[in-house]
């Protein structure tokens, strides 16, 4: 009574590009708001610059995660370019290289 379950190949699985994508953008919004926020203390002095600066650094971070998503979606499917970035896989586990040995 084994299920045989159904892969998708990873160029169609929309999930997989959607838990990448996020991943991406909640990575480079903190990534670039923490630049922005260091940016503006070592440079500005008001507080209004500094949030503006933090604000700069975060909508890079998004604007950028945006143009690599939007690649990845609209990118035909068929070539082998198409993906500029994989999602984790969890359910892919490896040994270490020595153990066999």
């Amino acid at each position: 009574m084994a299920e045989k379950k159904e892969t998708v190949p990873p160029k169609y699985d929309v999930n997989a590009k959607w838990d990448a994508c996020l991943d991406l953008t909640v990575r480079r919004f903190v990534y670039s708001s923490l630049g922005g926020a260091f940016a503006g203390l070592l440079f500005f002095r008001s507080p209004v610059t500094r949030w503006a600066s933090v604000a700069f650094g975060a909508g890079l971070g998004i604007g950028s995660a945006y143009t690599d998503c939007s690649r990845v979606f609209d990118a035909p499917s068929s070539s082998p370019s198409s993906a500029t970035f994989t999602a984790p896989n969890s359910t892919d586990v490896s040994e270490p290289q020595g153990a066999n040995q």
